[in-house]
């Protein structure tokens, strides 16, 4: 089977790198062709020349600038398959976050597309069937969608810890605006006591000034710009962050820990490359994993800081843990790792 993954930017340094390369593989492993469509490739030309069975895209101003309808609507007859994920039917996120979409349901675009049937055959989104945040999209639209997660990509299994990694906490992620207060209050205060280290994007000023010049890049796609800045780490290298720390910390944001129906990647990939996870409170966590036996949730600022304690103290209720999150993975994964014994 072809695939066909629309990425305009693969230079992005942010999550949508992570999932790009985690589908990109999935597929690969699984014996599929893939191929990415870029703000760089003629959209008719390669979808006549490469004649995908599958086209994977998002439901944003920024992927529709790069899609022409009516070239889309030509390979549905015959034939092609597209899965779109969708942004939320209501948004928390603040107008601010300018490589985020629009709710659906203001946006007069996304709604037409949907209504009338000229965009996809597939939706998806991350939230659970349950989630506030997708209330009425069915309603609102005519169509449904599926639950799928942002998992992790099990091709990164087994490497190895490196001791240039090694830690008694680490945490590899962006430093969002809406995270900031709870790593000054929850975070930082830990490098006094133990070996705190931080990976990612935006944590100093200097690098969320290059962000904005980036994505700035990205979007009007100039190559001067769109790749200014590079990952501060490779896939392989994140992998083995979370195998070389005693402690790996989930952070979410405020809003995610509020609906309970979204957790991130880290979630998930912690775990997968055999490290031991202390998350902050996302409820549909525990849908996934069985609390304090395959990973542990901290429900307060109070707990966060007990947990990880304890936990760095107590090698042995550790290593327990980490082995029976590490072991539900080899019994139920599907192609990016979602558990395939979970009802969406």
């Amino acid at each position: 089977m072809k695939i066909l993954y629309h990425i305009p930017n693969p230079d992005t340094i942010y999550a949508g790198r992570t999932i790009y390369h985690g589908y990109r593989n999935a597929f690969l492993d699984l014996g599929h062709e893939f191929r990415e469509l870029t703000a760089d490739d003629h959209f008719s030309g390669t979808l006549d020349t490469y004649q995908p069975q599958v086209f994977i895209t998002g439901l944003s101003h920024f992927s529709l600038k790069y899609i022409d309808l009516d070239v889309l609507h030509r390979h549905r007859q015959r034939g092609m398959k597209v899965l779109v994920n969708v942004p939320f039917w209501r948004s928390p996120l603040s107008p601010t976050r300018v490589n985020e979409s629009p709710s659906i349901a203001t946006d007069r675009v996304f709604l037409d597309l949907l209504r009338h049937d000229r965009f996809g055959d597939v939706y998806f989104n991350s939230c659970e069937q349950d989630d506030e945040r997708m209330a009425g999209f069915a309603e609102g639209t005519g169509r449904s969608y599926i639950t799928v997660p942002l998992a992790a990509d099990k091709t990164l299994i087994g490497k190895p810890p490196q001791d240039r990694f090694r830690a008694d906490i680490s945490y590899i992620g962006t430093y969002l605006p809406e995270k900031r207060n709870y790593f000054r209050q929850y975070v930082l205060p830990l490098g006094k006591t133990f070996s705190l280290r931080l990976y990612g994007q935006d944590w100093t000023f200097q690098d969320r000034l290059l962000g904005w010049i980036n994505r700035f890049g990205q979007y009007f796609n100039l190559p001067g710009l769109r790749s200014l800045q590079k990952p501060k780490l490779t896939l392989d290298e994140e992998a083995s962050v979370y195998a070389s720390s005693v402690v790996c910390i989930n952070v979410h944001e405020e809003y995610q820990k509020k609906y309970g129906g979204e957790c991130n990647e880290r979630t998930f990939k912690i775990p997968l490359y055999g490290g031991f996870e202390v998350t902050d409170d996302v409820s549909c966590i525990r849908r996934y994993f069985r609390e304090d036996e395959e990973i542990v949730i901290a429900r307060s600022s109070e707990e966060w800081l007990d947990k990880i304690r304890y936990y760095i103290e107590h090698p042995d209720k550790r290593d327990t843990i980490m082995r029976a999150g590490r072991n539900y993975w080899d019994q139920s994964r599907d192609i990016r790792g979602i558990w395939t014994n979970k009802k969406y």
